[in-house]
Order: structure tokens, then C-alpha cells, then sequence
């Protein structure tokens, strides 16, 4: 059986569009399926629509959230609570197009991958300064970071139960999933497509929205900026050292006052500025360990038509 899970926050424009297309294709496929929707806690009419679809075909179920959680939540809660051999993870918008699933899972099933990824060959219909910003940061946690992170690598992915298992069992408060597909370690191959816009409403993740999901995807997955704190520490003791010696021997050589009392006040607020920025990025990794050490619950469900899901994970 083939579990999808779809993320869903304000979808009902959507919705419709989405669950015609995908049905179609799983229906040719093999085996059964399920669409798992996770209603991420929206306020147009993405629930009622849910419960209508629910209503209509045994093979639609849901979840919804007390509030909204975050993609994060919504997609743990689709592996929590999927119940297929192999799972997906599709955004409602269509923007991940469903017709490659039957590769997918040709692939899968041949016995090559544990995963198998859809990868963007281009970012046509994307802002510019989004796309350029998007592709700095690829390369950046690629260098940085310990696991192994794509440009152009979506979370449309489909994922044998192993997988899955793993996944589930990784169960931290600050997540990033893409991270954690490839700290997993499971064989993934990549299938390329192009890139296709949304089929309807309007994307929920502003510019500055995804430069904190960035931000947390790189001090979730690397200690580089720890590190970067440290050195710029080191480096400035080595060159404050240096400009002690320099002025005792200048004074003892040759006397008169010490000038240069711009320079000085330029480098004391240059040095307050660096123990700040050391002190916010230390502040950045606390902060995640308090989230994780309270162990507040990922989502709180309040309606779902799932037998035996547990409403608190």
C-alpha cells in the first residue's frame, strides 16, 4: 500500500485540483492507498472540505491540528500515523505533480533506492533574489554541515517503511526534515523534473520565513557557527596582542602620547558588535536546547478519522 501524506494550510483552492489528479494516478497503480491529509490548523474552509472528501472515499483520512503547528508537525504526524508499505510527502498545491509517482515506486520496488527524491532542474515562475538566495544556501549547509543536502531537492519523496520507521523514531522538537532524510542514510536516488507553479491561492512561506527555516536547518545539522564564534574570538586576542606590543614599543621608542583615537572607538564598537553576533548564535543553540528539554508535544490533534490516532504527540 501506498500512504501520501499532504501537508495542508489554507488549501482549499487547491484541495479539489489536487485530490482529482493524485486519485487518478494511485488508482492505476497496484495495490492500495491512502491519502493522509493533515490539516495544519487553517481558517478558510480546507477542514470542512476534508471531512466532505472523507465522507465520499474511504481512502481519504485526516488529521487536524488544535492550531497551526508548522509543515514541520504536519508532516511528523503523517509518518506517525501512515500505514503504507511505502509513504510519500506531496504539498496540496500541486507543485509537486503526481505523475511521477509510478516511477517512484518502479524504482523502488526495484530494489536500487529506499528513497526516491524528486529534484528540481530549474526554479522557472521563482522570484529571482529567492531563487539566488535558495541556491546560496544549498551550498552553504553542503559545506558546512554533516549530511548531504541537494539544491533543488524537494520533500516530495517516496519512502520504503524502513525508512519511514527511522524517521519516526527521530522524534526532536526543531526539525528539518530535509536534514534528517539525509542523515538518515538510506539509499536515495533522485528523479529530475521541471519545475511546475502552483495550481491555485498563494504560497505560505514568505522570503523571511524561509531564511529562519534556513537558519534552523543549519543549526539543527552543523557546529559551524560555533566554530566561526570561536575563531573570530581567537583571532581577535592574537590581533589585540599584537597591538599591545606595538604600542608599548612604540612609546618606549619613541615617546609622546598614543593617537589614533577614532581608530579606537571604530574597533571597540567593531568588537561589541562581534560579541554580540557570538552571543545571539550561542543564544540560537540554547534556545533549541530549552525546546527540546521541556518536551512539549510536536502537534495537538482536534478532530481526526483515524481509529486509535493519538490526539497529544
Amino acid at each position: 500500500m501506498v500512504s501520501i501524506i499532504v501537508p495542508c494550510y489554507n488549501e482549499q483552492e487547491a484541495l479539489p485540483l489536487f485530490y482529482r489528479e493524485v486519485s487518478a494516478v494511485l488508482g492505476a497503480l497496484p495495490g492500495g492507498y491512502e491519502l493522509l491529509f493533515v490539516n495544519d490548523g487553517s481558517s478558510d474552509g480546507t477542514l470542512d472540505l476534508l471531512r466532505r472528501l472523507a465522507q465520499e472515499d474511504e481512502h481519504v483520512l485526516y488529521l487536524s491540528f488544535s492550531r497551526n503547528f508548522g509543515k514541520e508537525s504536519a508532516m511528523y504526524a503523517g509518518f506517525c500515523n501512515a500505514r503504507g508499505d511505502y509513504v510519500a510527502v506531496m504539498d496540496a498545491d500541486l507543485q509537486h505533480p503526481p505523475a511521477l509517482l509510478p516511477q517512484m515506486l518502479a524504482l523502488l520496488e526495484s530494489g536500487a533506492y529506499d528513497s526516491v527524491a524528486a529534484r528540481r532542474t530549474d526554479r522557472k515562475g521563482e522570484a529571482p533574489v529567492r531563487s539566488w538566495a535558495s541556491r546560496r544556501f544549498y551550498q552553504l549547509i553542503d559545506t558546512i554541515s554533516e549530511v548531504d543536502l541537494a539544491d533543488g531537492v524537494t520533500d516530495f519523496r517516496l519512502m520504503k517503511r524502513c525508512m519511514v520507521d527511522a524517521i519516526v523514531a527521530m522524534d526532536e522538537r526543531d526539525r528539518f526534515s530535509k536534514g534528517i532524510f539525509g542523515w538518515a542514510g538510506f539509499r536515495t536516488g533522485f528523479l529530475p523534473y521541471e519545475n511546475v507553479e502552483r495550481v491555485a491561492g498563494t504560497t505560505k512561506w514568505s522570503f523571511w520565513k524561509l531564511c529562519r527555516y534556513a537558519i534552523d536547518g543549519i543549526v539543527n545539522f552543523s557546529q559551524a557557527p560555533l566554530l566561526l564564534a570561536s575563531w573570530s574570538g581567537l583571532l581577535l586576542l592574537f590581533a589585540a596582542l599584537v597591538t599591545i606590543v606595538f604600542l608599548l614599543v612604540r612609546k618606549l621608542l619613541f615617546g609622546g602620547p598614543v593617537t589614533g583615537w577614532t581608530a579606537l572607538v571604530c574597533a571597540v564598537i567593531f568588537v561589541g558588535g562581534l560579541q554580540l553576533l557570538c552571543l545571539g548564535i550561542m543564544g540560537q543553540y540554547i534556545a533549541k536546547i530549552c525546546r527540546e528539554t521541556k518536551g512539549r508535544p510536536h502537534y495537538i490533534l482536534s478532530e481526526t478519522n483515524i481509529d486509535g490516532a493519538e490526539p497529544v504527540k
